[in-house]
């Protein structure tokens, strides 16, 4: 099935594109938890919004019960709950990214994150301070060891997020996308390996009418899983009626 534009009508009139990538996100985490992942692991989903603090406080007022038991008392006996901290000494502008994020967890030494999928937003690609919060976050997963696959089907933003990934790390100028295409797929995987420390990556270019590829996706230095965007994203749109 050929890859659809999703953030120009008919299509972003019709369809919610966040809908869309967390419905994504969801098949693939079926894909890995269903037949791909050894017992010793697993995967979840992991997306937000905006203001990540927003979004968790919200939730936390609505899950507090009315009253509180904790000393055998009415609401507000308690003296945390009437302390109140003392203005801050300076306010910092901050920058929320959005997040439609597959995790991938090791539980052989306790919860260890060993990869991750990112479905790129819009808002990833938009505003400097977007691009590179999103790549900090990349090249850290990496730095440490993480491997990632990035998926990038935006078409209403002009960015290339790889590029700003490979700037971040050690000699990356070289590593920069050939012609930087408007839309792709990525993998990494960094290992040591002959006593030297290196990323392996995958780059695959992706258009409008065109098939999805299958991706490695490293668990450890041996093993790899094939990501088949192709069919999770088929799934994904059969279910949402998209198709």
């Amino acid at each position: 099935m050929p890859l659809l534009d999703h953030f120009h009508p008919p299509l972003s009139i019709e369809y919610h594109w966040e809908s869309f990538h967390s419905k994504w996100a969801n098949e693939l985490v079926d894909e890995l938890n269903g037949k791909l992942l050894p017992k010793e692991f697993f995967a979840e989903v992991c997306t937000h919004s905006g203001s990540r603090l927003e979004i968790d406080a919200a939730t936390f007022e609505r899950q507090r019960p009315a009253t509180s038991s904790a000393h055998n008392g009415a609401a507000g006996d308690s003296p945390m709950l009437d302390w109140a901290s003392a203005a801050p000494t300076m306010v910092m502008p901050a920058t929320f990214t959005d997040t439609f994020e597959v995790q991938v967890i090791s539980t052989e030494a306790g919860p260890t994150l060993v990869a991750a999928i990112e479905l790129i937003s819009p808002a990833n690609k938009d505003r400097l301070e977007h691009r590179r919060a999103f790549a900090v976050k990349c090249a850290s997963y990496l730095s440490q060891g993480i491997s990632l696959i990035l998926v990038d089907i935006v078409t209403n933003r002009r960015a290339n997020l790889h590029d700003e990934v490979v700037r971040l790390l050690p000699n990356g100028d070289p590593y920069l996308f050939p012609a930087s295409p408007l839309l792709y797929a990525t993998a990494y995987r960094s290992l040591r390996q002959d006593q030297a420390e290196q990323t392996e990556v995958w780059l695959a270019p992706l258009a409008v009418g065109n098939a999805l590829p299958v991706l490695p996706l490293g668990l450890t230095c041996d093993l790899s899983l094939p990501i088949d965007l192709e069919t999770t994203y088929v799934a994904a749109c059969r279910k949402l009626r998209v198709i």
